[in-house]
Formats: structure tokens, C-alpha cells, sequence
């Protein structure tokens, strides 16, 4: 089975990072959390960047707030594709110091990142790129998709009434 980091720099950001853990759960692949902090636990960073793909993860899902350089610094000591969620953290400036800490990396150290607070798309992004290479897990997808597009269906038969 597939594995999916999902670590965060604080508890504080547990409310937004599970909808990533809840969509690949019930994707049914494996999900590893954890706390991680950049400024705070630098040498637990540096070791899990390092060692994350030892342990059978695939991709890491990265969430920070405020100055959010967890993501940037995971993506550069490891060799997984790492996902960042921006999230809006009560030291936040309104959010974008995330947005453009995790969208503003350096050439050769990619970080995919999602929309603020948006862990829910992390998690299918994650699932999509074990999809690739995983059928189990692709077609669950495809039925995942299929089932957003049933739902837009039934709402425009909602509507027309």
C-alpha cells in the first residue's frame, strides 16, 4: 500500500490539514501525520525530509502558516514530490505570506501548492500522482470523479425545478 505523509507545523493547523488525511483515507491509502516544525524542531525536519521516502512514502503533504517554510525546506532535503498547503494562521497576514512563501520557491526545488487552507485538494493531487503509477488507486479516482460530476448533474435537475 502507498503511503502519504501529512505533517504541519503545529496542532493549530490539524483543523485544516485533515481534510487531506480524510480524503486519502478514504482513498484508501496509507496516511503517516505528523508535527514538524521548521523554526522550532529544525533538526526533526532535517531528519524527516531525509528519510521520509526510506520509510515507503510517495508524497509529502506539507501544511504551514504565516511564514511557511516547512514546505520549501522539506521539498529541498528530500527526493519525493512534496504538496504545499498554505494556511491561514493567526500570525497570518491574511493568509498570502503563505500563499507566496510556498508558491515563491527557488529553480530546482518544486513544491506543488494548493489554494489556502486547501488540504482537501492536496489529498486527491497526492492520490493522483500515486495514481499514476498505482490502478488500484486510479480507479478510485476515476469513481471519485465521476462521482463530482454526478453531483453537478443532480444539482442542475435541482435548479430547473
Amino acid at each position: 500500500m502507498s503511503k502519504v505523509a501529512v505533517i504541519m507545523g503545529s496542532t493549530s493547523d490539524l483543523p485544516v490539514m485533515q481534510d487531506a488525511v480524510d480524503i486519502l483515507e478514504g482513498f484508501d491509502l496509507e496516511v503517516e501525520v505528523d508535527i514538524v516544525s521548521a523554526h522550532r524542531t529544525p533538526e526533526k525536519l532535517f531528519e524527516y525530509g531525509k528519510t521520509a521516502h526510506e520509510r515507503g512514502i510517495k508524497v509529502i503533504i506539507a501544511g504551514a502558516g504565516g511564514a511557511a517554510h516547512l514546505p520549501g525546506m522539506i521539498a529541498s532535503l528530500s527526493p519525493l514530490p512534496v504538496i504545499g498547503v498554505p494556511v491561514k494562521s493567526s500570525n497570518s497576514i491574511d493568509g498570502w505570506d503563505s500563499v507566496l512563501s510556498i508558491l515563491q520557491m527557488p529553480g530546482g526545488v518544486p513544491v506543488a501548492t494548493v489554494a489556502l487552507d486547501g488540504a482537501k485538494n492536496a489529498g486527491i493531487l497526492a492520490a493522483q500522482i500515486i495514481g499514476a503509477s498505482d490502478k488500484c488507486t486510479l480507479d478510485k479516482i476515476l469513481v471519485y470523479k465521476e462521482g463530482l460530476k454526478e453531483k453537478v448533474i443532480e444539482g442542475a435537475k435541482t435548479v430547473k425545478k
